[in-house]
């Protein structure tokens, strides 16, 4: 599989497909990298598409250089990786943070994304009780100096608690793929910086402005098609039904495909519903579709 040099680092992807199609670009989420869609894009895979997953700076097989990993250093990140590969437009696919990072590009690159699809991503900023009471108290000892670095730097909660997020169980050599990126505290430092990025009753700032100007981007651009992938809420689950009914009330061009049970981690729980999903959207709107000849 192929890295591309970027920024002073490098940013290794998946490929397959029409390698002259309109480019679907799959975004991961934390903590896991492009592994995660190795079981939807062969789904997603007709002719006219190209499809491409890369590892989001400092996760996967991509470098470690020397950062913060705020959001806007992966951002920056990944319109590099766009540039290098000379992608000038693409479909984008996102899962939790991956579907932010497709969001804020779409908010500020419109005339780059064709049409976007997410599925248990962060739509919004959160306040008070929109946050259930145990994530709440999760994330605000993740934000604790000290008890943050503990939890995810030395065990590596967030990768070993992967089985806690799907409806059915991880297979060991899964699991092994997800953690051989992450051997050490040092190396899971950009998980941590994620999990301290959650919008939580305006904080941090910066996040919840990006996410406010994507917010406003999606509301106001019907004539971008749009589909949520929304599945019966499983363990670890974000997107339960008055997230589903924000997103129809306050997102233009939205499409919402309904589906069984999942955890968190949709695309390890229900792969071909997912590409499935995808793939009849993408048909429906013409999307990588092949120019008919007479």
């Amino acid at each position: 599989m192929p890295t591309v040099p970027v920024l002073g680092s490098t940013v290794h992807y998946r490929e397959s497909g029409d390698p002259d199609g309109l480019p679907f670009v799959f975004l991961h989420g934390n903590p896991t990298s492009s592994y995660l869609w190795r079981d939807v894009l062969p789904g997603v895979a007709a002719p006219g598409r190209r499809l491409l997953a890369p590892d989001l700076i400092g996760m996967g097989e991509s470098g470690r250089p020397g950062i913060a990993y705020t959001f806007d250093d992966h951002a920056r990140h990944l319109d590099a990786w766009f540039d290098a590969l000379g992608l000038t437009e693409a479909v984008l696919v996102g899962h939790d943070w991956g579907g932010a990072l497709a969001f804020d590009r779409a908010a500020r690159l419109p005339h780059t994304v064709r049409a976007v699809a997410f599925t248990e991503t962060i739509v919004k900023p959160l306040y008070g009780d929109e946050f259930p009471d145990a994530g709440r108290q999760l994330f605000t000892l993740l934000r604790t100096p000290g008890v943050g670095e503990k939890m995810v730097l030395e065990d590596s909660l967030f990768i070993e608690g992967l089985q806690d997020t799907l409806a059915t169980p991880l297979d060991p050599a899964a699991l092994d793929a997800y953690r051989r990126p992450f051997p050490t505290p040092d190396s899971r430092r950009p998980v941590l910086a994620w999990t301290r990025m959650m919008p939580l009753d305006g904080e941090p700032a910066d996040v919840v402005a990006r996410i406010e100007r994507y917010d406003a981007w999606l509301a106001s651009s019907p004539e971008v098609p749009k589909l949520l992938a929304a599945f019966e809420p499983g363990p670890g689950a974000m997107t339960d039904r008055a997230a589903v009914a924000w997103c129809e009330a306050n997102i233009a061009g939205l499409e919402v495909s309904r589906h069984g049970v999942a955890g968190h981690h949709t695309p390890e729980d229900r792969p071909e519903e997912l590409a499935s999903a995808i793939g009849d959207w993408a048909d429906r709107h013409g999307l990588g579709r092949p120019p008919v000849t007479g």
